[in-house]
């Protein structure tokens, strides 16, 4: 049986309204969390971008729940050798595991600083280069590192865990998924399809945890829902590879233009529905995910967490 877990959104609540909604899924029965690592929202109708950093601090003093991040990007806005030490510390910090989801990110974060923004393949082998950094970094040793993206000289991370920090790779092609499959501690893809997770099972990722995720609308007024999503979350329904090239908030704003409430209305789960709430998770679980988080879109928090708690969660633990 999954575990299921509350993706807490960066994008769209102020630090405070996050730790709060850690509190409120501890309570609910949630048995970990996600939080998304962005330097802008995807729209201004989402508004926020807290460094997550901070917040996952905030957290490890507020709930006792497994924190991973979802993901961080180590390679172009922030270098592998200060991400290494985020994650090292936010590990220590941690009362359960901490996980550091990664993965090659998109142009809306990383180019702010003005470096150019690589093509994929190239944006795939910095992120491998990161990881070999930061793993070097969490054994506490002294790193020298000169390589093809990353330069570290008399590098040590004198705050690390017990443990290395798994380092989970995010993949939603072929190539990022082979590339998790030989070098992480676990796979994260958002969509709930068995192929990727078959492909990542024997490109060698074996018994090693796969992690996905999704958003919904709890609210008794299904249209009104679906308006919601469509203000806040058009984004999400953009083709290609346009989430990764778009440099800017008001980019994905003139793009969500083409993104009707139709199109929203037959992807997101909207409204007070338990069965849809439950079928919209339990598809990760028979595509072969380990781990599911889900995040509430809607302003009415009190209510799907109530939801989840008394019936959406027992639900989906029962048929597991």
């Amino acid at each position: 049986m999954p575990q299921y877990g509350y993706f807490l959104s960066c994008e769209q609540y102020r630090p405070a309204e996050l730790i709060e909604q850690a509190r409120m899924a501890e309570q609910a029965g949630f048995e970990a969390l996600w939080i998304s690592d962005h330097y802008h929202p995807w729209n201004g109708e989402q508004g926020q971008s807290p460094f997550v950093w901070s917040v996952i601090g905030a957290l490890s003093e507020a709930v006792s729940l497994p924190v991973g991040t979802a993901v961080t990007c180590p390679t172009v806005r922030t270098h592998p050798a200060v991400v290494a030490q985020a994650a090292a510390t936010a590990a220590v910090m941690s009362p359960g595991e901490f996980r550091l989801g990664v993965g090659t990110g998109e142009a809306l974060n990383e180019h702010i600083l003005g470096d150019a923004w690589p093509p994929a393949h190239v944006r795939l082998e910095m992120l491998e280069e990161a990881i070999q950094v930061m793993r070097r970094l969490f054994s506490g040793d002294e790193v020298n590192h000169h390589g093809a993206h990353y330069t570290v000289e008399n590098a040590r991370l004198y705050t690390v865990p017990d443990e290395p920090v798994p380092i989970d790779i995010s993949g939603f092609g072929p190539a990022a998924t082979k590339l998790a499959a030989r070098v992480g501690d676990g796979y994260i893809t958002m969509m709930p399809e068995a192929p990727m997770v078959e492909q990542y099972r024997k490109g060698g990722g074996g018994g090693k945890p796969v992690s996905g995720g999704t958003k919904v609308c709890y609210g008794t007024d299904r249209d009104a829902c679906v308006r919601t999503v469509h203000r806040l979350w058009a984004n999400e329904q953009l083709p290609g590879e346009l989430g990764q090239v778009l440099p800017s908030p008001k980019h994905f704003e003139q793009a969500q233009t083409l993104v009707t409430e139709d199109m929203v209305r037959g992807s997101r789960v909207c409204g007070d529905d338990v069965d849809e709430h439950v079928a919209e998770l339990r598809q990760f679980a028979d595509a072969g995910f380990d781990r599911v988080y889900v995040s509430q879109i809607g302003p009415d928090l009190r209510g799907f967490f109530d939801l989840y708690r008394t019936k959406v969660l027992p639900q989906l633990r029962q048929a597991g």
